[in-house]
């Protein structure tokens, strides 16, 4: 193929394979049979390599340079990596690799083959989801996973929440983003996300659903799995866009847990809908606002300058939906969903991966993150010096001096420990 030169088969059947050139003179042939009768692995026979007929039987379209074959050779540059070379880069890759010029259809179905013998079809990928889920939960132990299935066994929705990330929420603040991102993989659907957000202020994702779109159901389906996870107190607040259906579900399925809007989407909201970008100054310091009557004089500015803004956040948004002052429960810094929109971006490249694969760069993320935050995070610490040595674990609030383990107060290995850290 890299010479330009075509061939044609001579003889095809399942124990023969011929080809010749396609110049009527030319010598170049190869001949090809099984090893054994039964077997299905074939052996070269005969080949005679040298080419004698004519330049102009030369072709850079090669016609053997199908749409498979250039999937099959660019495959490889796709393993281990989320994004690998794109229509124009297969094209590349066909002609300097191969010798071929092909067309960016062609080099797109070429991507797309290499792309399935990889990372599995769709089709693939749904069978082996029950089963995928099921060594999910035998080697992370707690992990929990759902799949909904219509009524003709067919799938519908998906949720997975690790075991790790469910045991390491009851130390965090009980703030949740929740969004969801369109997928564009064959089958289209919407991954949804909620995260919290650790004590450094870095990402804690809660639990993962693919959906078919982001509507009523859906959202109801993905926050009853998320409620049995994380529970429903007065202490947890859920922060996400002003979108109907997620308002609705989390009035059904929270009872007591309190809804915030995400200030960022509430700006961006007020800006095609009114048309004003200079607002943003008096807005934002509303939201951040921790006294009332410092938001009070911030709205009076907006009122004079935008009376209709002004009115929109006060009735139809909410000042308790948006502000920090008037929240109802406690969402301490956190007033926008920008937590989740980083687990979106992370996952750009793969959304239009086949289910499984993208649930297997989410583990394989998640596995990183865990083990990178244990390693900076150790919870034992074997303190030194004094009249007695003690062995501190932090996780299990106990220390080998009894002292911490009975009094329940930090004794000085403790005190020692947590410096350290």
């Amino acid at each position: 193929m890299k010479g330009n030169f075509e061939f044609r088969t001579r003889k095809s059947n399942r124990s023969l394979w011929v080809i010749e050139c396609i110049g009527p003179t030319c010598s170049w042939r190869l001949r090809a049979s099984k090893i054994v009768p039964e077997s299905t692995k074939f052996v070269i026979r005969k080949y005679v390599g040298v080419h004698c007929c004519s330049l102009l039987n030369r072709n850079a379209n090669h016609r053997q340079a199908t749409y498979v074959v250039i999937g099959e050779q660019v495959a490889p540059q796709y393993v281990g990596v989320e994004k690998g070379p794109g229509p124009k880069g297969v094209q590349t890759f066909a002609r300097t690799k191969l010798g071929a010029q092909i067309s960016y259809y062609k080099a797109w179905r070429g991507r797309k083959h290499a792309h399935t013998l990889i990372r599995g079809s769709p089709e693939q990928s749904f069978h082996i989801l029950p089963s995928y889920f099921h060594m999910l939960e035998k080697l992370n132990p707690g992990t929990v996973t759902r799949i909904e299935v219509d009524g003709e066994s067919r799938f519908k929705y998906l949720f997975l929440a690790f075991g790790v990330a469910i045991r390491g929420f009851r130390y965090m603040r009980k703030v949740v983003g929740i969004d969801g991102t369109f997928l564009k993989g064959q089958y289209r659907g919407v991954l949804l996300v909620a995260t919290a957000q650790d004590g450094n202020g870095q990402c804690y994702p809660l639990a993962w659903g693919i959906v078919d779109s982001e509507n009523e159901d859906a959202w109801t389906w993905f926050l009853t799995q998320l409620k049995e996870v994380i529970g429903d107190t007065d202490e947890l607040a859920l922060i996400s866009d002003r979108a109907p259906s997620i308002k609705k579900a989390i009035s059904i399925v929270f009872e007591k847990a309190h809804h915030g809007a995400c200030a960022w989407h509430v700006a961006q909201n007020i800006k095609n809908k009114f048309k004003c970008v200079d607002i943003k100054g008096s807005y934002w310091s509303a939201v951040n606002a921790y006294i009332c009557e410092d938001f009070a004089g911030y709205m009076t500015e907006i009122s004079h300058r935008y009376p209709r803004v002004a009115e929109y956040l006060e009735n139809e948004v909410g000042f308790e939906k948006w502000s920090r002052c008037h929240y109802p429960g406690l969402r301490y810094n956190i007033t926008t969903t920008n937590m989740v929109e980083s687990l979106n971006s992370m996952l750009v490249n793969a959304r239009d991966f086949p289910y499984v694969a993208l649930l297997d760069v989410i583990q394989e993320k998640m596995s990183k993150w865990w083990n990178y935050r244990r390693i900076l995070n150790p919870v034992t610490y074997h303190v030194k010096g004094g009249e007695l040595e003690g062995v501190v674990d932090i996780f299990n609030k106990t220390c080998t001096c009894k002292e911490f383990d009975i009094d329940k107060l930090p004794c000085v290995h403790v005190i020692a420990a947590v410096h350290h850290a």
